[in-house]
Formats: structure tokens, sequence, C-alpha cells
């Protein structure tokens, strides 16, 4: 039997994640999380942006981050706040439902991590931590930050 392509590998270890990562957080209250809401999430928890700014941080057209934040609105995940200087300036916030939505993500990925660590073992474990890391400083280096997990 041939082995899979480790692209092909990649991809579905993600799909994996991403999935059991949504039944998680919907079984913890949060079951209207979007597929690209974690992205927003990580942006907005440093710091206020404009929908520009989330735009161009996600490598997407400002319309279609508007159709994101306008879910998010909807979904109490985010707040508009107007700018105190700028009438014209809409700052997006994010809302104490989407740290909670947040808190309960990295809660997943810890518990995802110890799971694979007493399947494959602490150092299989390490091993892939560490192939990945340098993927993801190869992609910061490159200053390719539409892929960086905001």
């Amino acid at each position: 039997m041939a082995k899979e392509d480790i692209g092909i590998l990649l991809n579905v270890a993600f799909g994996v994640f991403k999935r059991d990562l949504h039944r998680h957080l919907a079984a913890h209250g949060f079951p209207d999380v979007g597929p690209s809401f974690g992205y927003v999430f990580r942006l907005l928890a440093s710091g206020p942006h404009n929908l520009q700014g989330v735009a161009a941080a996600l490598g997407i057209t400002a319309q279609g981050a508007l159709k994101i934040v306008a879910d998010m609105v909807e979904k109490g995940y985010v707040e508009r706040r107007d700018d105190p200087d700028d009438g014209r300036v809409k700052w997006l916030v994010l809302t104490a439902r989407a740290q909670a939505a947040m808190a309960e993500a990295r809660r997943f990925h810890r518990q995802f991590e110890r799971g694979l660590t007493a399947r494959l073992g602490r150092d299989q474990v390490a091993a892939l931590r560490t192939v990945l890391e340098d993927v993801y400083a190869g992609v910061q280096a490159d200053g390719f930050e539409q892929i960086r997990p905001l």
C-alpha cells in the first residue's frame, strides 16, 4: 500500500483537529463558532482592529471580512465601537463571550496535545512539535502572515 503524501496527511490531521475543536466548543456552550472565527479571535485579542485591518490580516477582501465580522457581531462575539477621534472609524473588539470561547479553545488545544502524548509518547509529540514549529518559523520569516493562526 502506498504512503499518503505529507500534504494529505497534514490536511486530514488539521481537518480532524478542527472537527474535534468545534465539537468540543459546541459541547461547552459555543455551538455557533464559525470556521474563521478563531483567526479573528486571535487577531482581536492583540487589540482592536478596523475592518480593513481584519481583511488584510486574513488575506481576504473587505467584503469577505465584513461577512465574517457581521456573523460574529450577530452571535455576540465581536462589538463595533466608534473611534473617539474619527466618527468614520469603527473598531472591532472581542466580547466577554469571545474571551470565554477562546479560553475553552485553548483548553481543547492542551487536551488534544495531552491525548497525542498519551497515545504516541512524549518523544514523538515533541518531535512533531519541533517539525511544526520549524514550518511556523519559516512562515514568519517569509512574512506570509495570512497563514499564521491569528
